[in-house]
């Protein structure tokens, strides 16, 4: 979201300043699967209901631009960046009502998707779908090629791009200003908080929506056995697939992505689990299907109501704006966010705004709201319920747990050589008791979805500080 904004800022000669907290593409880019779709994962008989024919349609219709853009922008800058156009089938799980696929149709309609068919079952040779919706000319796109190629230009046209800047605080008004962890600050006419959740603010934005993590794997097939396109189940959690040719991942075969297994950051530690259904899944449907090669989780931003949050910050200065809520669709809301703040930032108008707009109150979802909402206040009972461990006695050599001392929580990590490391297992941003994430050795909270690496540091916000060191115990497990 944030380098394809500095990259659409530039392009229309304004000055920009990249703060990154890493390295570009550390983050969520590297993790995505890089679907390009316009086909949208809360479908549109739901979107529709939420946001009603006109915002179905404006959805669907800034979707399908953000795809437009992407290939305009990979002809227009020569990116060698594994861009191609292919179709996009979704299916009901075996045994469902194919009702949604016949009511989506008709929604898919009525939003301008007007090309969008049903078929009889998808273009799957091994596995037979039952009936399909098609969506033509959705896309892939290799998603660190294409981040970095921009990332240059960006530069090239005179921006800056700082990695390793760890933004601490954002202040609007005449003259906006970031402060970093390293004592460095920035002065602006604008910001844009593009940080996968935003970490500027404490409440406006993380009530209405819900971090999740969600599970991929590679596994080998066959050259040619599995057609050249994007598949989507309306299982819940769903599951989503692309072929990565065997042209660009420089082996024998192509490589199979599997995605799915979704669940709440910091309320499920069974990755392992989550991993072997992935894996049973796709050989049940993809024939020749070999052992899993790689797989990795990453971490998406799921709104109330299905679209994500972009624009002018909820009770913040007019010139301090986010991009945040990506349900999935990260690359495609990524684009819409660039395009967008562009116009926002530059003082033009632009048709997307109100249905994008951060601060929108849509009544038809007050159900999911308080849903969520009370999912978070029963988190905050794990300070009295939640299951801790007397000591750290039991915790083995790299692994972690919560240990409760009278009235204080310890994120309690033991590493490889034996040494134990305590912090405060209380959340620095809502007071939340993070969890053990076993699979990437991580704290997660479960309330918001701030992670923290196994020795206290941030990771991902919305904190924007490391949780609170109580001390380093020197004493080997035995």
């Amino acid at each position: 979201m944030g380098i394809t904004t500095a990259y659409l800022l530039a392009r229309e000669g304004q000055s920009v300043i990249v703060l990154d907290s890493r390295d570009v593409g550390y983050g969520e880019t590297a993790r995505t699967t890089a679907h390009l779709s316009n086909a949208n994962d809360n479908r549109y008989v739901e979107i529709e209901r939420l946001h009603g024919e006109e915002g179905a349609r404006l959805a669907a219709e800034s979707h399908t631009a953000a795809i437009d853009r992407i290939e305009a922008i990979v002809a227009e800058e020569h990116l060698d960046c594994g861009f191609s156009r292919l179709d996009g089938y979704l299916f009901e799980p075996p045994g469902e009502s194919t009702d949604l696929l016949s009511r989506e149709l008709q929604a898919a309609h009525r939003a301008g998707l007007t090309t969008v068919y049903q078929l009889e079952r998808s273009v799957l040779p091994s596995f037979d779908t039952g009936p399909s919706l098609c969506f033509p000319r959705q896309a892939v796109i290799e998603p660190l090629a294409y981040l970095k190629a921009l990332a240059e230009i960006i530069k090239a046209r005179g921006g800056r791009i700082f990695s390793n800047a760890q933004v601490t605080a954002v202040q609007g008004g005449s003259s906006a200003r970031v402060d970093t962890a390293g004592g460095a600050t920035v002065s602006a006419g604008a910001v844009v908080v593009a940080t996968n959740t935003p970490v500027n603010d404490r409440f406006a934005i993380h009530t209405k929506q819900a971090a999740y993590r969600t599970y991929v794997v590679a596994v080998r097939v066959p050259r040619g056995s599995v057609p050249h396109a994007l598949f989507w189940d309306t299982a819940n959690p769903y599951h989503y697939v692309r072929l990565l040719e065997a042209r660009h991942n420089g082996r024998e075969g192509d490589l199979l992505l599997v995605g799915g297994e979704d669940h709440k950051t910091g309320q499920a530690d069974d990755a392992d689990d989550r991993y072997t259904r992935l894996m049973e899944w796709a050989r049940e449907r993809f024939e020749g299907s070999g052992p899993v090669e790689y797989r990795w989780s990453g971490q998406i931003l799921e709104t109330i109501d299905g679209l994500a949050f972009i624009g002018v910050n909820p009770l913040d200065a007019e010139n301090v704006f986010v991009a945040t809520g990506d349900s999935g669709h990260g690359m495609t809301h990524g684009t819409i966010a660039g395009i967008l703040l562009t116009e926002l930032i530059l003082g033009r108008s632009n048709p997307w705004a109100k249905l994008y707009d951060p601060g929108r109150k849509t009544l038809r979802a007050a159900w999911d709201f308080a849903r969520e909402n009370l999912n978070v206040v029963a988190r905050y009972a794990d300070y009295i319920l939640g299951e801790t461990l007397d000591s750290a006695d039991t915790i083995p050599p790299g692994e972690g747990g919560i240990v409760r001392q009278g009235l204080k929580y310890l994120a309690v990590y033991r590493d490889p050589d034996g040494f134990l490391h305590e912090h405060s297992a209380i959340c620095p941003h809502l007071g939340c008791i993070v969890q053990w994430n076993s699979a990437e050795h991580t704290w997660d909270c479960p309330c918001h979805g701030s992670r923290f690496d196994a020795r206290g540091g941030v990771l991902q916000g919305p904190a924007v500080g490391p949780l609170a060191e109580i001390g380093e115990v020197v004493a080997h497990h035995s």
